[in-house]
């Protein structure tokens, strides 16, 4: 089943969450582990959200809920935080973009809640999107439907934009149905676009030169504009390529808030604290004896337009004044 077609058979259910949440816990005191990518020194919007949301379900740390937080800094450490987070024998385990496949990577059996920006059946997360079949949900803000839009908000600020540049990383899974998206909103559109695959070596990103060498291939094409395809591994590099962007005069878009706050000129997509908010609701179902194998994976049904207009000066562009009375967040 496509997801498009699946979103709105799962919707009536997922309406039905906040009532049958409402039943206050009991007072058994039970275990959460949360696994991040980052630094335990280092806020975290994404677990406040959690705990935002969790709270708001009666589940309280020290009264009835105990949250444990593991933070891995990447590939070359993620197996091994994956094992701690087992050793300290939660009930439910949430978990953070990559570190959702280092706890498939493990063959557990515990219950794995996550936030996912790529497609969770190419991921091998689950086995289908309405029925996940196995020990592992979540929400995905993969967000396909809101490719074209980025792009068509690009092309109300720039209505002589030609041709755009599209950097993506191959791995990442469901990047080929962002593709193809992006491919039909631009022939609808009547410009050309050229793709440029960047594979990371390494998370953390230590060496820049393979993203430097794409984006110089990307000047070479002579693009107008350029779309960057979201996911963590691009998020690690991403205040390098606003620079280049910059440098460049080539305005950019993306899919997640904290990268137009990193630099790049525009982002239009899921509000990723609210999604990692809503993870609350699977958790607590679980808590309260659902199977993930019967809690769809959900999608998000908030958005959210923010504007670098720091970056747009630096570029000599000024920002259209429909934008900034559309946009949730101006960047000064």
């Amino acid at each position: 089943m496509l997801r498009r077609e699946f979103i709105g058979l799962f919707g009536s259910a997922v309406a039905a969450w906040p009532l049958i949440a409402q039943a206050q816990p009991g007072d058994r005191m039970r275990h959460i582990a949360w696994l991040g990518l980052g630094r335990a020194d280092e806020p975290s919007p994404y677990l406040d959200s959690l705990r935002e949301g969790l709270r708001q379900l009666g589940r309280i740390e020290g009264r009835n809920l105990t949250i444990s937080a593991f933070w891995a800094t990447g590939r070359d450490d993620m197996q091994a935080v994956a094992r701690q987070v087992l050793a300290s024998n939660p009930d439910v385990i949430v978990t953070q973009e990559l570190m959702a496949i280092a706890m498939l990577g493990t063959q557990t059996k515990k219950p794995v809640v996550f936030g996912f920006s790529g497609d969770p059946v190419d991921g091998k997360l689950v086995q289908s999107w309405p029925r996940p079949g196995g020990n592992f949900t979540g929400m995905s803000y993969l967000a396909i439907e809101l490719v074209g839009k980025r792009i068509e908000l690009l092309k109300e600020w720039l209505p002589q934009m030609r041709r755009i540049a599209i950097l993506a990383r191959p791995q990442h899974p469901g990047v080929h149905l962002e593709r193809q998206a992006t491919e039909a909103v631009v022939k609808k559109l009547g410009i050309d676009s050229s793709y440029f695959p960047y594979e990371s070596p390494s998370l953390p990103a230590r060496d820049l030169s393979d993203l430097e060498n794409v984006f110089q291939g990307i000047v070479r094409d002579r693009c107008d504009a350029l779309v960057v395809f979201p996911d963590s591994a691009m998020y690690e590099v991403i205040e390098r390529l606003a620079q280049l962007a910059i440098e460049a005069k080539l305005p950019s878009v993306s899919g997640w808030a904290p990268f137009a706050q990193k630099g790049l000129l525009m982002t239009y997509g899921p509000d990723v604290r609210e999604l990692y908010r809503s993870l609350a609701r699977y958790t607590d179902r679980i808590l309260a004896g659902t199977s993930p194998a019967d809690l769809p994976v959900e999608v998000p049904t908030k958005f959210y337009l923010a504007i670098n207009a720091k970056a747009a000066k630096s570029m000599e562009l000024t920002v259209p004044p429909t934008l900034v009375a559309r946009a949730d967040e101006v960047i000064e």
